[in-house]
């Protein structure tokens, strides 16, 4: 009897593990605006980051620094990849460009490509909140302000495509906008 006890607990045990599929892991996106730019020239459309965004962008390195990333995107302007930039040194890989605008592609590109990972990817205030609508999370903000730079968003996508949305603030507090 115990024989056959053992034998048809192993034979569980085999049809188990047989069937068992690995579900990929969590895909963690962390999503910023950039700092604060440098406003003195008006007329400069793409300008590097002031001071306090300079600071902004380390505070950014320093929340995650105990975070490898796997990848980080920011846009064609000065503002994005130096907002970036400390944080991707940190994980030692490169700022990818990304279309500020093409809300769909990065959302595929990151869930096709990066499942699993931690992509840090830095937008816009006409931007971010888009970019979680094209990963599936519910918007946090109807809008970000001109004023809002402080807010860090992280997003959890799991194996079937749900999102998990926290919302966050990050270095000196610099927002007007509040989160629903």
């Amino acid at each position: 009897m115990n024989k056959i006890k053992i034998g048809l607990i192993v034979l569980l045990a085999a049809v188990a593990l047989s069937c068992r599929t690995d579900a990929p892991g969590i895909t963690t996106i962390y999503i910023v605006r950039h700092a604060e730019k440098d406003v003195s020239d008006p007329k400069n459309q793409d300008p590097e980051l002031s001071v306090e965004g300079r600071e902004r962008a380390e505070a950014l390195a320093s929340k995650l620094k105990e975070i490898k990333l796997d990848a980080a995107f920011a846009t064609k302007y000065k503002r994005t990849s130096q907002t970036a930039y400390h944080s991707a040194k940190n994980s030692n890989i490169e700022i990818q460009t990304y279309d500020a605008q093409d809300f769909p592609s990065i959302a595929e590109l990151v869930k096709a490509k990066h499942i699993g990972h931690k992509v840090l990817i830095v937008g816009h205030s006409n931007t971010v909140l888009e970019l979680l609508d094209a990963f599936g999370a519910q918007r946090p903000l109807t809008a970000l302000s001109d004023d809002d730079y402080d807010f860090f968003f992280e997003l959890k996508i799991d194996s079937k495509g749900k999102a998990e949305l926290k919302t966050q603030q990050y270095g000196k507090t610099h927002h007007s906008s509040i989160v629903k």
